[in-house]
């Protein structure tokens, strides 16, 4: 009886080992993982005024085949671009960017990049058809669609380093554009300038024959014959 006892002791406290070790191994194995760190490669500072580098970003955008589905809103853009790589098959690429000015000289870029797979698949189609109180659905053959198969966020460092890359180069372009221009060319407001007013006329006195003397004028008295 004793021995009984000691087996079944046995066999609960080898239960209890083997469930704390499989406990302690699906922690080990399901560790949480760094969701937000500092050196994300979803953002990157350009030197500019915020009107520049959006104008950079939005150029990026279109120079490499994205379609905006915004073009006229500066501060968030949106960009997608397709490809078939198979003939059965297409690929989604859709960019967001937000940029804004740091109001120090700076301006600041975000974007964010997603995937999406979509393959054509066959779905089999259905209509249903009125009996009197009863409705029946009866199949009607299939149809060839799109289904997405896979979508996931780009997190390829060398992918966002070339779109960062190609900004920069806007930038630089939209710099030396500004500072070609010449400095007479600018508005005198841009400049802080004071505007120049035309010289008042001076004021010139008249001609000492037409000032009054004050006698009366010398007449000349005829010389008598001799």
């Amino acid at each position: 009886m004793r021995r009984h006892k000691s087996n079944s002791l046995d066999r609960r406290n080898a239960f209890a080992s083997i469930a704390a070790i499989a406990l302690v191994a699906g922690c080990a194995h399901h560790r949480p993982t760094r969701e937000f760190a500092a050196d994300a490669p979803f953002s990157r500072n350009f030197s500019g005024s915020g009107d520049a580098v959006c104008w950079s970003v939005k150029r990026a955008l279109l120079s490499q085949g994205y379609m905006l589905d915004r073009p006229n809103d500066s501060g968030v853009m949106t960009g997608s671009r397709d490809e078939q790589p198979k003939p059965k098959s297409n690929v989604t690429t859709r960019l967001q960017t937000t940029c804004a000015d740091n109001r120090n000289g700076t301006s600041i870029v975000f974007v964010t990049a997603t995937r999406e797979e979509n393959d054509l698949q066959k779905m089999k189609q259905s209509t249903s058809v009125g009996v009197g109180p009863a409705t029946l659905t009866m199949p009607s053959g299939s149809a060839k669609v799109l289904g997405t198969v896979r979508r996931e966020t780009i997190t390829d460092r060398n992918f966002y380093a070339q779109f960062f890359i190609l900004v920069q180069g806007y930038v630089d372009q939209e710099r030396l554009s500004q500072s070609s221009v010449p400095a007479t060319s600018r508005p005198s407001a841009l400049r802080n300038e004071p505007p120049q007013t035309a010289p008042a006329a001076e004021e010139v006195p008249p001609a000492a024959s037409s000032m009054p003397s004050g006698r009366p004028p010398v007449q000349n008295s005829p010389i008598p014959n001799q």
